[in-house]
């Protein structure tokens, strides 16, 4: 059998790009395709013109899309460092619990973007975490709750939009939403993606206009909720997000007095819980009201900074080979930084989220930014997307989901340049209609192609990135799952090992009254405490490295 070809997803891209020429042609030439364009663009103006409709149907419209193709891409298993430290929250959230407390072996689980010390928690901050628990608790799966933020997301992104431009474009912005950052990418097919964000954005961005247009105290509400979720999903870009936002509402707020309280109630009450739940969740998990999991992890195990401003610190030792790896890694990934200069990595990192919420056909519109920069109904967009751009430019490594808070900003100057394209011409006509069908084409041509045998050579943050996970590690956690009795497997790693991402040892929240439990034996002395500790669990060895890892009996007691 001959194997499966093997495509590069990026050059896929650019070969759609190149079809736009012969499109625009046929397009210019056909009288009869431009009365057909205008027939379906009328149609398609006059569902978006039932407002609501629109919106629940976006949401719907990607539910069902991710749910038709589970048969190509089934639920993704947990892959990096990210997955694990996300689920360790949805476990603990949906226990009923906000820490859990350290475990007396803690040295022998700990592992890199989780906090052992002073409790055992996430190193994250808790929206996306909530998520996943409520995916737990409705369907005993957190990748229903990545599933669900992604519709509720893309909705949001068109609720957002119609309070800024036509209802039709509005409906347009926020499928592209889904075309390019949720029907099969990371932020649905893991679980660290930035759909939570996303939701806070719009509902900041959707809910401002309205509020000062309107003053109801519903919009103040929503208003309110944006801002709490950004505060509890990325606080750093969440904040830079927020900051204009809240500036022009106080603003206004001081010009309007009186009319302006009833919009202001909520958002005020809602500041106040917020603030008082991010303290005592803090409180719960480090011990101190102000200082967050995140900045206990980074004082434990980080050996680079965040932001290029920082100073490098010394080097640390770690208890375990493989977590030296990954942080060795990461500090290779900082000096490489620091090599090409403040500039050039600036472009490396635009370009990375270029190629995320846009791509090459999406890209083209942006020929038309230099004329719509002069729009003054767009000056608070720029200047939202201005402050996060240059926040993220301050810090070290970026991806696509630090972006996140801003997603919905981001589809609405794309939409703005693609009608200032659409009104350019005849040929700015044609182009305007043919990208977005070209985008849905290319959709249909990679799966259809995927599920003909097709391989793709995936960028992890494109469009169409969908992994697997560790499916190794989650065939044995079934298999020990539905055996007899608890589990105690030690992990083994070659003193050698360079794979720093191929991670077993993660565990539940509650450690000790897991079903299998997982742990370091390695160099740390690890194994004779723990089986004295799990006296009752069948223990077995693993050994990661090899090629085909898969479970033996422990040797002997130590």
């Amino acid at each position: 059998m001959a194997p499966p070809v093997t495509f590069d997803t990026n050059a896929i891209e650019l070969t759609w790009l190149i079809l736009l020429v012969p499109v625009i042609a046929w397009g210019v030439a056909t009288r009869n395709s431009r009365c057909r364009a205008s027939a379906v663009e009328r149609v398609f103006a006059r569902f978006a013109g039932k407002r609501r409709l629109a919106v629940v149907s976006v949401g719907v419209l990607v539910l069902a899309l991710r749910a038709a193709l589970l048969p190509l891409h089934p639920v993704p298993q947990p892959a990096v460092f990210e997955d694990f430290s996300y689920l360790l929250a949805a476990d603990t959230f949906a226990s009923g619990r906000i820490a859990n407390p350290s475990h007396p072996l803690w040295t022998c689980f700990e592992n890199s973007m989780i906090v052992s010390q002073p409790t055992y928690v996430s190193k994250y901050p808790p929206a996306q975490g909530l998520v996943l628990a409520a995916g737990i608790l409705l369907a005993r799966n957190p990748w229903v709750g990545v599933w669900l933020s992604a519709g509720v997301m893309c909705a949001a992104i068109v609720w957002m939009l119609q309070a800024w431009v036509p209802p039709r474009w509005a409906l347009l912005g926020g499928l592209l939403a889904m075309l390019r950052t949720v029907v099969g990418s990371y932020w649905i097919d893991s679980y660290f993606g930035g759909t939570v964000a996303a939701i806070g954005g719009a509902l900041l961005y959707g809910s401002l206009p309205r509020l000062m247009r309107r003053r109801l105290f519903r919009d103040g509400l929503i208003f309110g909720i944006g801002l709490a979720v950004l505060a509890n999903s990325r606080p750093y870009e969440g904040l830079l997000a927020a900051a204009p936002a809240v500036l022009i509402l106080a603003a206004w707020a001081y010009r309007r007095r009186r009319a302006a309280l009833r919009p202001l109630l909520p958002i005020l009450v809602l500041l106040l819980l917020t603030s008082v739940w991010i303290l005592v969740y803090n409180f719960k998990t480090t011990g101190q009201p102000l200082v967050m999991p995140y900045q206990v992890h980074e004082a434990q195990y980080a050996n680079t900074p965040l932001f290029w401003f920082q100073k490098l610190g010394p080097d640390r030792v770690y208890p375990h080979e493989v977590m030296k790896v990954m942080w060795t890694d990461a500090r290779k990934v900082y000096f490489e930084n620091l090599s090409v200069g403040l500039f050039w990595a600036s472009l490396q990192k635009v370009g990375k989220l270029g190629n995320f919420f846009l791509g090459p056909l999406l890209a083209v519109c942006l020929l038309a930014l230099p004329w719509e920069l002069r729009a003054k109904r767009l000056r608070l967009a720029y200047l939202v997307l201005g402050v996060v751009l240059v926040g993220l430019l301050l810090e070290i490594g970026v991806f696509p989901h630090y972006a996140a808070p801003v997603t919905g900003i981001i589809y609405l100057l794309t939409i703005q340049c693609l009608r200032r394209v659409r009104a350019s011409g005849r040929i700015g006509l044609v182009v305007g209609r043919a990208i977005p069908v070209l985008l849905v084409a290319m959709l249909i041509a990679f799966y259809g192609a995927e599920a003909a045998g097709g391989r793709f050579l995936h960028e992890v943050f494109s469009w169409c990135f969908a992994r697997p996970g560790l499916l190794t590690r989650a065939r044995i956690q079934d298999r020990l799952n539905h055996s007899e009795g608890q589990h105690l497997v030690l992990v083994r790693y070659d003193p050698k090992s360079t794979d720093s991402y191929a991670q077993w040892v993660f565990n539940r929240a509650d450690i000790d009254s897991a079903k299998v439990v997982w742990a370091w034996d390695d160099e740390a002395g690890c194994s004779g405490p723990l089986i004295r500790y799990f006296p009752s669990r069948h223990v077995w060895l693993l050994e990661a490295d090899s090629p085909n890892p898969d479970l033996k009996p422990y040797p002997a007691d130590p």
